[in-house]
């Protein structure tokens, strides 16, 4: 019988290859044990409103209003909304006439292109050009636009930080392009050492592979680090000395939990840097809505801006773009009143203050506990959270827990994430999903369950880990 040509051994290899841990096996099983009756605590992925983060009220009412313009000629609408959500909604639904229903510009709605740009020019205290900043469903889809842009054939790499987010390693394998990773050091709190990259560099070049762009997470995705202005410029000076582009992922710029490395973008840092380094060297910049203190991860709502791209290549961008029509405009609301947030003096401002400030403070809390927690275990070793919402402990494996993980045909990582979830309901995910120094394992988990549930998650977790290790260890810790 003729093979098919959606028969699963027709399929394009490129899809075949992706590999995407954050849902993978893992994540699975604890659907499965949930359909059984399992209470399950979803930590796998950065997804704040799923585990009873509160939605920041402005920004809903503003899209509220949007969504449902015919209340905006209700007499009764300034008694159920605030004077400054209504004005802000009228200006949104004037940026866009066809109301939310109708198809934006490709690139999104130029008013609030406009409201990006000024955003970072506060920000990094230089201007920001609005044909340069592209609004997209998330900041994903932004990454993997400019990657199928980037990526040639098979002998084009990217270089990408291990531990990573696994949308790297998947749509690079998706586009046909080849993984150059750089490892982390975790005993430098996940710094970057640029003897090794430079070595790694070297390598993918001595097997063929043309060396183009290189990412950075900052802060850091699965590591939670926060890069130094020092790591940056001596990154930026890597990138100029190598003649690779910069794709910089600052997703978490908002989830800050120490003081000692405020969050500083790429882009100000090439700008500080003056020429030729700031004319020449080609940066992409991803931000959201999905994360800091807003989590609207079901909004979709992302931008790229692109620094020192030729026109020529920004039209074959926007061509690209165009074959999707449009980006979700109330994803594009959000944003704008994301980086337009109330001002001191509006009707809204204090709500809102006290809104964000109650999540980012909770999480900083959330921060160090799980870090003290993970460190209060045995055999396992954790550096500080420092942004982002992850931590990403180290589990040190005895030999007899890694040959029961050979024999059951589980990385041993795996293993021991199935056991913890199989046991109290904790999906986490592996650290071999997101790339790990041979030998060393890890798991990943959010930050994001509730605060007062901490206590309890943090006490069960210890008594997996202590069973596990007894049991594999082969004594009993009195």
């Amino acid at each position: 019988m003729a093979r098919k040509p959606l028969d699963y051994d027709q399929l394009n290899e490129n899809v075949k290859k992706v590999q995407y841990a954050v849902r993978g096996e893992l994540y699975l099983r604890a659907s499965e044990l949930q359909k059984e009756g399992k209470k399950i605590i979803f930590t796998n992925v950065g997804n704040p409103h799923a585990l009873g983060q509160k939605p920041l009220t402005f920004p809903r009412q503003v899209v509220a209003l949007c969504q449902a313009p015919f209340l905006l000629d209700d007499p009764n609408v300034g008694l159920m909304f605030p004077a400054d959500a209504i004005a802000r909604a009228k200006h949104y639904l004037s940026l866009a006439p066809g109301g939310l229903g109708a198809y934006s510009d490709s690139r999104g709605i130029p008013g609030i292109r406009k409201e990006v740009a000024d955003f970072i020019q506060r920000r990094d205290g230089y201007p920001s050009d609005p044909e340069l900043i592209y609004l997209t469903d998330g900041a994903s889809k932004g990454v993997m636009q400019m990657l199928n842009a980037i990526i040639r054939n098979e002998r084009d790499g990217i270089l990408v930080p291990v531990p990573q987010y696994p949308l790297y390693s998947a749509a690079i394998s998706l586009f046909g392009g080849s993984l150059v990773p750089y490892y982390l050091e975790e005993e430098a709190n996940w710094g970057l050492d640029f003897v090794n990259i430079r070595q790694t560099v070297v390598e993918a070049r001595s097997k063929g592979i043309t060396v183009r762009a290189m990412v950075i997470i900052n802060p850091g995705n699965p590591t939670g680090q926060c890069l130094s202005e020092a790591n940056i410029k001596e990154l930026l000076q890597f990138c100029y000395h190598e003649n690779l582009a910069l794709l910089a992922d600052e997703v978490y710029q908002q989830n800050i939990y120490q003081d000692e490395r405020p969050f500083i973008s790429a882009r100000k840092v090439l700008f500080d840097m003056g020429p030729p380094v700031s004319r020449e060297v080609q940066l992409v910049s991803f931000h959201t809505v999905s994360k800091g203190f807003w989590g609207e991860c079901g909004q979709r709502g992302g931008y790229f801006e692109m620094t020192n791209l030729p026109p020529k290549t920004v039209d074959e961008i926007y061509k690209v773009a165009s074959i999707a029509l449009s980006p979700n405009v109330p994803g594009q609301i959000f944003m704008g009143v994301m980086v337009n947030p109330p001002k001191p003096g509006d009707i809204s401002y204090l709500k809102f203050a006290a809104e964000s400030k109650s999540i980012l403070e909770s999480m900083r809390r959330r921060a160090r506990m799980m870090t003290d927690g993970f460190n209060s275990c045995r055999n396992i070793l954790c550096n500080f959270t420092e942004g982002a919402m992850y931590s990403f402990p180290q589990i040190r494996l005895p030999p007899r827990a890694i040959e029961a993980a050979k024999r059951a045909g589980k990385a041993p990582d795996v293993f021991y994430c199935l056991k913890l979830l199989e046991a109290t309901g904790i999906s986490t995910v592996p650290g071999s999903g997101f790339g790990q120094k041979e030998g060393v394992f890890h798991l990943r988990t959010t930050i994001l369950p509730a605060e007062e549930d901490f206590p309890a998650i943090i006490s069960s977790f210890k008594k997996f880990n202590d069973s596990f290790m007894d049991q594999y260890e082969g004594y009993s810790r009195m």
